[in-house]
């Protein structure tokens, strides 16, 4: 009997199931793996934005990871809403000890504007929680917060490379979808630079890209593909669903996650 490869995410629940935990998962089954969920908060979200959010406590989210790992056992990891210094400090030391590749998505803010991480949590990101991802995936927003680097233009993503490459990561993979053109986005370690470049899409539905490009990425780390062939099968998935997002409620709908099953 075939056991798919093993998928673990860390992050927030997103009631509106366009974003957070909710993304992560289906787009894990999407690809081919099994999904696994450490919750880390509870939000009442929807497409109009975030109405409110609470931090499970630490032994919580301590308790399902040990739970998963031990039993079952993890092939990658990706990380997404750690609200508190706490929080990130508590995975941190979890991820420490896991030996399978890591995505972390340090999720700062929602699409719609709402703050998911607290300012004080920043320091904890940057020390503790980096040096522990096998690749990084901040957008733009998220480099100024936690390097103060703007980017302004391609050159500048290779600053925002170096940037965050300095607090420990194997690899940053800077999304470029912020500026202004076809979106671009910059994958370096520091070494080896790989640009994906695709056509932007006339749609404003697009909750939950980043969840679920980040997912998509260890998804395909869970399935043997070295960073590079990750990312760029990543990005052609969510590409294709960001192509089929659609509507819901009176906001931002979210990205199609089974845009290729038709």
């Amino acid at each position: 009997m075939r056991i798919p490869p093993r998928v673990l995410t860390v992050a927030g629940s997103d009631s509106g199931g366009g974003a957070g935990i909710q993304a992560d998962l289906k787009t894990m089954l999407a690809l081919g793996t099994h999904g696994m969920s450490v919750v880390t908060a509870v939000t009442a979200q929807n497409s109009l934005g975030v109405q409110g959010a609470w931090e499970l406590p630490a032994e919580a989210v301590r308790a399902q990871f040990r739970s998963i790992v031990d039993d079952i056992g993890v092939q990658a990891v990706k990380t997404g809403m750690l609200a508190s210094p706490e929080l990130v400090r508590t995975v941190a030391r979890l991820l420490a000890g896991v030996d399978a590749p890591v995505v972390v998505d340090p999720v700062g803010v929602s699409k719609h504007g709402d703050r998911l991480l607290a300012a004080e949590a920043l320091e904890s990101v940057r020390e503790r929680l980096l040096p522990t991802a096998t690749v990084a995936t901040p957008n733009l927003d998220e480099v100024a917060e936690l390097t103060g680097v703007k980017v302004t233009d391609e050159d500048g993503m290779r600053e925002a490379a170096r940037a965050i490459l300095a607090y420990g990561p194997r690899w940053a993979l800077i999304k470029g979808g912020h500026l202004p053109g076809a979106p671009v986005d910059l994958l370096s370690d520091g070494r080896e630079e790989h640009w994906f470049r695709g056509a932007r899409h006339d749609n404003r539905h697009t909750h939950g890209t980043g969840c679920t490009l980040a997912s998509a990425i260890a998804a395909h780390l869970a399935k043997g593909l070295d960073v590079p062939q990750a990312v760029g099968a990543a990005k052609a998935y969510v590409t294709g669903a960001i192509a089929a997002g659609f509507p819901l409620g009176a906001g931002i709908g979210p990205v199609d996650h089974a845009w290729q099953w038709g």
